[in-house]
């Protein structure tokens, strides 16, 4: 489970992963440069199967599945329906590039020294990737996602959200004319139908759905810091015009589930693991760098791994979205 999420996210391949044709190509080319000519008929993994043969050489469903996962189309571990158009694509690539993999040898191509670089890039890229595969898999485990998952909980703070409705007009005075119209008993959704200027609110009665302030604009954090439930709140001048808001609920903020963190989680295990190493091997090892570094490149020892862990889960959000249209309802 751990290795299929650790590749998982991010949707990609991997942290070390070459994408798409390329690494296909490689792969094949890696394979005619030692002389392999022929694949063993003993399936490569148990379970595997055979479906297709280009010149004697065996194809394995189990290739067609590396291709579809280097091209970002399923995640490491993701099954893969022999007989889905997914998979035919993905085998017709596979067969095409046998076949320039094996007409690229035939030319000597594999001979060239440009082409042995490319080679040997290719071939300490994959055994990079096993290794950290290797490692993640040990690392990020069932126990070691639900502990990390309690531990965040414990130190998440949840805030109050408030469910609420709007109706945004051009002034003040008609604010204020709206106002003493729902203090004669008007309804709020209807005003906000026919008088609210916000085309994302207006026709579902001005509801904003529940939020926390944290993700509001200031002036709304600011008028309904204190507005408890069944308040008419303003009217207050926003961006867009004048705003009058009518709490309707007021609530704890649900935790984060489980199983919603587990991608944030798996991908922030992830991330430690492959910095561990690479601390670890950068420090043991005699580095000498031939160039100058760029001014504004920070001073690490070890370089962070490709992708880098998202807020940590359960958490605040990193940042306010410019609307007053919260997400939740």
């Amino acid at each position: 489970m751990a290795n299929t999420q650790g590749r998982a996210s991010g949707g990609q391949g991997g942290f070390f992963s070459l994408g798409g044709v390329g690494l296909a190509v490689a792969l094949a080319l890696l394979v005619a440069a030692c002389g392999q000519n022929k694949v063993a008929e003993k399936p490569p993994e148990p379970g595997d199967t055979a479906v297709a043969r280009v010149n004697g050489q065996v194809i394995w469903a189990s290739d067609v599945k590396r291709e579809a996962v280097a091209q970002g189309l399923i995640s490491e571990g993701e099954p893969l329906d022999v007989s889905s158009e997914v998979f035919r694509q993905r085998l017709d690539e596979v067969i095409d590039q046998k076949l320039l993999a094996a007409e690229a040898t035939k030319r000597k191509l594999d001979k060239d020294p440009v082409a042995q670089r490319r080679l040997a890039a290719a071939r300490e890229r994959i055994l990079g990737d096993m290794l950290v595969e290797g490692v993640v898999e040990k690392a990020v485990t069932e126990d070691a996602i639900r502990k990390l998952y309690a531990e965040q909980q414990k130190l998440s703070k949840r805030s109050e959200e408030i469910r609420a409705r709007q109706i945004i007009v051009g002034s003040q005075a008609e604010a204020e004319s709206v106002k003493k119209l729902l203090a004669t008993g008007a309804s709020f959704d209807a005003l906000a139908m026919e008088r609210s200027t916000d085309q994302a609110t207006r026709f579902n009665g001005g509801d904003l759905g529940y939020f926390t302030l944290d993700v509001m604009p200031e002036p709304y954090g600011v008028a309904l810091k204190d507005a408890q439930k069944g308040a008419l709140v303003g009217p207050f001048a926003a961006e867009g015009g004048w705003v009058l808001v009518r709490v309707e609920d007021k609530r704890v903020e649900e935790p984060i589930t489980l199983e919603a963190a587990r991608p944030q989680i798996v991908r922030f295990l992830t991330y430690d693991q492959v910095r561990d190493i690479l601390e670890k091997l950068r420090g043991s090892a005699k580095v000498e760098m031939l160039i100058g570094r760029p001014q504004d490149a920070p001073m690490n020892s070890a370089q962070e791994p490709a992708s880098a862990p998202a807020d940590i889960p359960g958490g605040p959000p990193a940042s306010a979205p410019p609307s007053a249209q919260p997400a939740k309802k």
